[in-house]
């Protein structure tokens, strides 16, 4: 007689787990397309909603918006390849690169891996969302080619560490009300004042929130790991060789060659972005924006990568991971054109302030910052077709108005986990498909909803 053994409430737990995360890496695998066709369905669904509810719907209007938000969107497009690729030249810097194989040579199991990646990338990512991509990504190669460890799962929780970008150092809402005579202030605009950065990232509201998301996720992605015969691990035969045909030979002592091994052109290029935020430190008119973002990684990639041919060969194999964006950012333009162009980005705002109180605007900015940053993925292009009706619901009603503006940031964390746009340097850059990573941060998705909405409502 067979006897059966009672599984223990741990298994049945783990076994739920992994059910409610494979059905969902199912959903996607089947039903998400790629970022790029996803970003042409998004431009149609847009299109119906616009000629449905916005005030200026007509086929004119609505192909023009297109048009403009498309090519509007370039400069900020190459910004923010740029951010990218800086930054992935600074974690392929052979001291970084060393850093982080130390750090990886320290993990045996699934669980360390979560308890190593989740602090460092969310560490990162607060100081530079674009800095936190980059390790991300990288470490969880480095770790996946040492453990026995499920991928997409490790990709993951990297993208889910990073979701904190937007309560951070990089928040481009807060540090936009904090800067004055900023375009995207419209706090100083309507107030004549500025919010300190002390009323929104390092307020209790947003810091108390942004430590539970990573603690609680940690120990959520800890328990969610597929059981080992379910696990697909990382395979190096999937990554791209790196042959480039324009890179000179090495060991060539051509005066071609020992021009690009000579540090002088670091030298120089060190001395002139030194100087001249030297220049603006002493006018005290420095302003950390995305431009002196992208000047900070380039000093900081130049001196780790010593010569200007190993930068620019880290510059190289960074722009074979940014391909993909250069199609993401025009779309995406086109509908943030759209949305804002024929009012409708205005329509859902305002519908949702409609209800709102003194008390609640925050908790209905957030709410409806979740649907429009499905479709409008940037902060700052968001808040720039948010920011002017939700700003003035704030002042009418005499709202928070750091605590309104900050829930729009919020909201950035959470949908980004549904959103693939930032999530396609960090899959790019990993060598994995996108829709087995948004199984899992579908998860995270319902978790932060939860946990930022609550910390609005409660925490001061």
């Amino acid at each position: 007689m067979e006897v059966r053994q009672t599984p223990t409430v741990d298994e049945v737990s783990q076994s739920r787990h992994r059910g409610l995360v494979g059905a969902l890496v199912y959903m996607f695998e089947r039903l998400m397309p790629d970022p790029f066709v996803l970003s042409i369905g998004l431009t149609a669904v847009v299109i119906l909603l616009s000629l449905f509810f916005a005030p200026n719907s007509n086929f004119d209007h609505i192909v023009t918006s297109w048009y403009k938000g498309a090519f509007a969107i370039l400069a900020f497009a190459l910004q923010m390849i740029l951010i990218l690729a800086t930054g992935f030249a600074i974690a392929d810097a052979p001291l970084v690169q060393r850093a982080l194989r130390a750090l990886a040579s320290r993990v045996q199991t699934p669980t360390k891996a979560a308890l190593l990646v989740f602090p460092v990338v969310s560490i990162a990512a607060w100081i530079n969302w674009g800095l936190g991509l980059v390790v991300g990504a990288l470490l969880a190669r480095e770790i996946a080619k040492r453990v026995k460890v499920d991928f997409a799962w490790l990709v993951a929780g990297s993208y889910s560490a990073w979701s904190v970008c937007n309560s951070g150092l990089s928040s481009s809402i807060a540090l936009s009300q904090a800067s004055h005579g900023n375009a995207l202030n419209l706090v100083e605009k309507a107030t004549g004042h500025v919010i300190p950065l002390s009323e929104t990232i390092f307020a209790p509201f947003v810091l108390v929130p942004t430590i539970a998301v990573v603690a609680l996720m940690m120990f959520i992605f800890i328990r969610m790991h597929p059981a080992s015969a379910e696990i697909t691990q990382f395979s190096e035969a999937e990554v791209v060789p790196d042959n480039d045909p324009h890179a000179r030979a090495s060991n060539t002592n051509s005066f071609a060659s020992r021009m690009e091994r000579s540090p002088i052109g670091t030298l120089f290029l060190l001395a002139m972005g030194l100087g001249y935020l030297g220049v603006q430190w002493r006018s005290k008119e420095f302003e950390l924006d995305i431009n002196t973002t992208i000047l900070i990684f380039l000093l900081v990639g130049l001196a780790l990568q010593k010569t200007p041919i190993a930068y620019a060969d880290a510059i190289r194999r960074a722009a074979r991971q940014t391909g993909s964006m250069l199609l993401q950012y025009p779309m995406y333009g086109g509908i943030m054109g759209i949305m804002s162009g024929t009012g409708l980005a205005s329509v859902i705002a305002k519908t949702f302030v409609a209800v709102a109180t003194p008390t609640t605007l925050a908790l209905w900015s957030y709410l409806s910052s979740l649907i429009i940053t499905l479709l409008i993925p940037s902060a700052g292009g968001h808040w720039a077709v948010q920011g002017p009706f939700v700003l003035p619901a704030a002042l009418s009603i005499h709202a928070p108005v750091a605590r309104t503006a900050m829930g729009v940031a919020m909201a950035e964390n959470v949908s980004n986990m549904l959103q693939p746009f930032w999530a396609v340097p960090v899959v790019a850059i990993a060598g994995i498909r996108i829709q087995r990573v948004m199984g899992y941060t579908a998860v995270t998705f319902i978790v932060t909803l939860i946990v930022y909405a609550v910390a609005l409502w409660l925490v001061p």
